[in-house]
């Protein structure tokens, strides 16, 4: 099967689990309910969940204890472009094609949602206990979760971000940038799904390595589509980095030096995945396929 055409079958299972943990809208909060569904539900690629549970797949993992913590990942990533695109922050108006939730919503609503998926991811991933009971490594993967979305994860490297707007940084500062604004969560998903299928420490530390050279990458490769994509394809303005003053891989060394790092970084994320002694040939092929991605 194409790989394109695996993806879009894989993501759309990714999507009805997501499904059936989204909250229902219904009370007097219900305009914050759906603003968080509306939020969920605009699209996007569900790598995250996807890269959690082929790797729980991987590792041999059957049960059902994934899924909680797949919606609970999509949760945390999805409250995060909300914020990100809130007047204080990027201001965008549109991603993937459609309205950002403060702009459908208004803004109070839209930090509202915000805090709301955040909550709600942890509420929806210790539904795992009610799967599982016994399964200690329940607690592993929370705090997996918990420690990288935090200020020593996303919202650290968020809040380096923001303060690196419209000032000179150099490599080292942007690396710390991408490395936990984007990076850690794509580290928090595929390790979840390995101690969730009870992988050793060592084959741990190997994922989360490899994870990490694929966020790097999947980052700069953002910076690239933000340069030479096209609103159509992308779904959202273009220029946005220019727009907010930000240093990005392509204004420190060139769009041409940014294209040999994605594929050198994606490549070696595969070649440490290749030194592990299971193997998923998705998630290789997934991983390759994100080196060529236009949105």
């Amino acid at each position: 099967m194409d790989i394109r055409a695996e993806i879009a079958a894989k993501t759309q299972q990714v999507e009805s689990v997501i499904a059936k943990y989204l909250p229902k809208e219904e009370g007097f909060q219900k305009t914050v309910i759906a603003a968080m569904n509306y939020s969920m539900l605009a699209g996007g690629k569900r790598l995250r969940p996807m890269l959690m549970w082929e790797t729980y797949r991987m590792f041999g993992g059957r049960s059902q204890v994934i899924e909680p913590f797949m919606a609970a990942m999509e949760m945390v990533h999805t409250y995060s472009l909300v914020h990100d695109d809130l007047p204080a922050m990027d201001n965008d108006e549109y991603r993937r094609g459609k309205k950002t939730t403060h702009a459908q919503f208004g803004e109070a609503m839209g930090i509202l949602a915000g805090d709301g998926l955040l909550n709600y991811a942890f509420e929806t991933a210790i539904k795992a206990f009610e799967i599982e009971p016994g399964n200690t490594n329940i607690v592993k993967a929370l705090q997996v979760l918990a420690a990288k979305s935090g200020v020593y994860g996303m919202l650290g490297g968020q809040c380096a971000d923001i303060e690196a707007e419209g000032k000179p940084i150099g490599a080292e500062a942007l690396d710390f940038i991408y490395r936990w604004k984007t990076g850690a969560l794509l580290e928090a998903s595929m390790l979840i799904g390995a101690v969730l299928a009870g992988a050793t420490k060592g084959e741990q530390r190997k994922v989360v390595q490899a994870a990490g050279e694929l966020g790097l990458a999947f980052q700069i490769q953002d910076d690239i589509l933000d340069v030479a994509g096209t609103a159509e394809v992308l779904g959202k303005p273009v220029g946005s980095d220019a727009k907010n003053h930000k240093a990005t891989y392509v204004t420190l060394f060139g769009i041409e030096r940014a294209r040999q790092e994605v594929v050198r970084l994606s490549r070696h994320s595969v070649e440490l995945m290749d030194t592990l002694v299971v193997r998923n040939e998705f998630l290789t092929r997934l991983m390759l396929e994100l080196i060529q991605r236009e949105k």
